[in-house]
Order: C-alpha cells, then structure tokens, then sequence
C-alpha cells in the first residue's frame, strides 16, 4: 500500500492534518499518472451503471415482477448508492489509493485483506473471461443479421478485440478514459433515443401490428403504445413470492461493477473534487438510465409480453421497442450498442484488474510477485495489465474444451456470489473507518452511518440469501460459501501465524 495513512502495510504513520488536505502529501509514493479528467471519471462511472443487462436481460427483470420492477430497481439502485458513498467516503480520505479494497486490508486486518484483494482480482478476471465470450457472441449475432455467418471466427474476433483493449490500456490512462467516454456515450445516445421513441410513440397513440421480432419465438402480438400498458392486467406478485425474492438479485447483477469508479482515484486529477460529483450523480442515473428506460419499454410493450423462449431466452426489449416503430434494421443498431457495451466493461475489467494486481504485487513480500508492481515509461501497470489479460484471453479455448467450460460456467456463476462478500467488507471497512482516528469530519462525509451502513449490509446478505432459492443459482451460493471458508479461513491463518512468527522475533 501505498504511505501516508495509520495501519499501511508499508506505510510510515498518520499524517498530519495539514498534510491530509494535500493530495500530493499523500502522492508521494503514487507512481501512477492522474491522467483521467472529470469528464472521464463521469463517464467512467455512467459506464459501470449501464452494462448489458439493461439491453438483453430487462426482459426476463420485467417477466418476473411487471411494472413493480421499477421499485426494485429503485431499492437497489439506492442501496448501492449507500456503497458508493462509503468508498468515496474511504477514498476522499486517502486519494493515493490504487484501490477501495486497501480499506478492507487498514481496517479489518491484513487476513481479510488478503481474501479480499486476491478474490476481487480472481472476480474480475473471471468476469472478464465471460464477457470476452460475450463480445465474440454478439459480435457473430451482429453480422448474423445481414446474413453472414462468421461462428467459426469467433475466437479470432475474440482475440483482436482483447488485443485492442490492452493497446487502450497500455498507451496511457488517459487514453483509456477517453475510450470509456465514447463507449459511454454510444450508450447513452440509444437510451436516450429509446425514451424520446417511447414518448413521441405515447403521444400520438401509435399502434403497431404484429411483427416477428428478433431473438423472440412465435409472432409478437399487435397492440399500442399508451399508459395503460402498465397497469393493464398488473397483480402485485404476478409470478408469486419466488419470482419478487428473485427479481432482487437478478436488479442486484445488473449494478454489479457500479464501484469501478472507486478504482480511478489515483490516477484522477483533482479527485477530491471530481469523486464526490461522480458518485453523487449516480442516483441521478439510476432514475433516467435504468427507471426511465424500464417505464419507456413496458409504456410500448405490455409487460406480460415478456415471455420465455423454449430455451429460457427473452428477446430484447431494446429490439422489440424499435421494431414496433418501424425501425426494421433494430436488431442491427441494439447488437451494435450491446457490442460497445461489453466491450466497454472489457476494458474496465482490464483497467480495474490492471491496477488491482499491480497494488497485490506492491503488498507482498514475494519477488516474483513484486516485479508486477513495476509502471511502464507512460506511468500505468503494464506487466499487471498484461498478466491479467493472459488469464481472460484464455476464455475462448476455455470454451473448446466440454468438461472445462462446465466448470468455468460454475467459477463465472460463483465470481458474483463472491462480490457479494466484498461489499460486505467494504461496509464494515467503512464502519470501522469512522469510529478511527484516521476519520475526518470535513471530508466526503456518508450520512446517517450507522444507519445506512447496518441497512446496505443487511441488503447484501439477504441478496446472497435468495441465491439458495432457484435451482440455477444455487451452485453460485454454495460455491461462494466454499470459496469463503477455504481461501477467507486459509488468510485469516495465514495472517494469525504470521503475526505470532513476528511477535516471537521481537521478544527474542
């Protein structure tokens, strides 16, 4: 880690209170280039609230629960609001930190720590791996519209786009944020055009026929676009009691990687005030990218269209929406959209599991290891990067082999049961922050603490809870719950034997 802060691995004590509001006192052993502008880090967290869900799987979201999806969206969204701030709360406190899971190592001990910062790497890498695949997919599924079938070249399309990506990465930090700005913006633009769609449709009273619509079997049925769509035929529990616990984590999933912006902090200029306007906004999205999207779609298309395919698909409501207008290339434009959108949490993932390694390599004692804690000439974690693009490029051969994919399908499933338990640390980190001396009252301050830290972490557990219910997500949760009592009970070991070892060598 990183000095200037109580309980650094490597660190040399507290500052002083004047040195804690110089972000350069605490720099002084940040190696990283604060390359990324405020208009990056907007865009960068935009880019971690909207992934592919919102385009592919609002579908089955909306299946489960109709129009009262909206409100679980809404109780998410804010609950992951509450973490956003007790990050941006840990990294107003210390800017120099090339990651939020630092605070898990300063405040619950260097053995959770440990767990954490080698699972949350492990997660990323993981979920790099499945949405590399995902690129190849829609890539195919993209060309497949105009009649040309390009399966057999997937994994070559897989390769030359995580090639592109880490050439992003590796130029400069800058240049990464100004990647992640434009792959934003081509996902904004389809949102946005999306609601003006749906209100203009609303209007004028647009009825439209039935239309066979990509990626759904069978005839979407005639109807038209109007208020009424929402509440016609609308029970509170339209799929019972399974599909309202069900509906949680399936909203939960589609925030997960919402933190990313905690990891640009060392490499943002200004970033006292830039963070605190980023993370404040996200709420702001939430409503308009996520609730004002969901009520667009389900005004045009009544929510019991939603309907499975034999296979357990549903199309895209993205698609479904623009071939109600007319719009007969929809599927074209949506895959295109949903193409930079995986692309763009690609090179997150690279971004974020880039710097993560990089911060594991300058807290161990291994030299092997260490060596990864080495920037390039243009001040980002090359080797980092490079290793941790070795695993995910691995993803396309993964799928080759029949009795390995079903086991990756497994560790990818249980990748998101983890992140669960790196939230909850994350709020007791947090928690622990402000009962410390290390607490600064004038800072990016989480209200209500106590309060609101106790309700996100109670969330967290009830999300993890409902994994147990469906057949489908079980396997994650008990995966999950392995994966914490071995590796989590293998740390805090780890950890209690060497400090027992150090505290023999002291008092010899």
């Amino acid at each position: 880690m990183t000095t200037g802060v109580a309980g650094d691995r490597k660190g040399t004590g507290v500052a002083g209170s004047s040195d804690l509001r110089s972000v350069a006192s605490l720099d002084q052993d940040n190696k990283l280039d604060r390359g990324l502008s405020a208009r990056h880090v907007q865009f960068i967290a935009i880019g971690g609230t909207i992934g592919t869900g919102l385009f592919l799987g609002s579908g089955k979201s909306i299946s489960l629960l109709g129009p009262g999806i909206v409100l679980v969206y809404i109780v998410v969204g804010v609950v992951m609001f509450l973490l956003m701030r007790a990050i941006g709360e840990l990294m107003y406190r210390d800017p120099s930190q090339h990651t939020f899971i630092n605070f898990i190592d300063r405040y619950l001990g260097h053995g959770w720590g440990h767990f954490a910062g080698w699972s949350y790497w492990l997660v990323l890498v993981l979920v790099g791996m499945t949405e590399l695949t995902a690129v190849g997919t829609y890539f195919v599924t993209f060309f497949r519209v105009f009649g040309f079938d390009l399966s057999r070249w997937q994994w070559v399309i897989e390769l030359g786009f995580l090639a592109m990506l880490v050439m992003i990465n590796l130029i400069a930090v800058k240049v990464f944020g100004e990647a992640e700005f434009w792959f934003s913006m081509i996902k904004i633009t389809l949102i946005v055009v999306m609601i003006l769609t749906a209100i203009v449709m609303v209007v004028i009273n647009y009825h439209y026929p039935a239309v066979s619509v990509h990626g759904m079997e069978g005839t979407s049925p005639a109807g038209h676009a109007g208020l009424d769509n929402l509440w016609r035929g609308f029970t509170f529990l339209p799929k019972g009691w399974m599909g309202f616990l069900m509906s949680f984590q399936m909203v939960f999933f589609a925030y997960e990687t919402i933190e990313f912006v905690g990891v640009t902090v060392s490499e943002t200029k200004n970033p006292r005030t830039v963070l605190p306007k980023a993370i404040n906004q996200i709420i702001v999205r939430i409503l308009i990218f996520y609730v004002g999207a969901l009520i667009a779609i389900m005004l045009i298309v009544p929510w019991s269209t939603f309907q499975p395919n034999d296979d357990g698909s549903f199309a895209s409501p993205f698609i479904m929406v623009f071939q109600y207008a007319g719009l007969s290339w929809a599927s074209a434009l949506v895959f295109f959209v949903v193409i930079t959108a995986a692309s763009s949490s690609l090179n997150s993932l690279l971004y974020s599991s880039g710097r993560h390694l990089f911060q594991l390599s300058q807290d161990s004692s291994s030299p092997e290891l260490e060596k990864l804690g080495v920037v390039s000439k243009s001040k980002v974690p090359a080797r980092a990067i490079l290793l941790s693009a070795a695993l995910i490029v691995l993803a396309p051969f993964v799928d080759m082999i029949p009795g390995i994919s079903g086991v990756f399908v497994l560790f990818s499933s249980a990748s998101s049961a983890v992140i669960i338990f790196i939230y909850i640390l994350t709020m007791v980190a947090h928690q622990r922050y402000r009962r410390s001396a290390d607490f600064i009252p004038d800072g990016f301050i989480m209200p209500a603490y106590r309060w609101t830290g106790v309700i996100a972490i109670a969330f967290f557990a009830f999300v993890y809870v409902t994994l147990f219910i469906a057949p489908d997500t079980r396997g994650a949760g008990i995966a999950g719950l392995v994966w914490l009592a071995c590796f989590g009970g293998y740390s805090l070991l780890r950890e209690h034997f060497r400090s027992r070892d150090l505290a023999e060598a002291l008092h010899r």
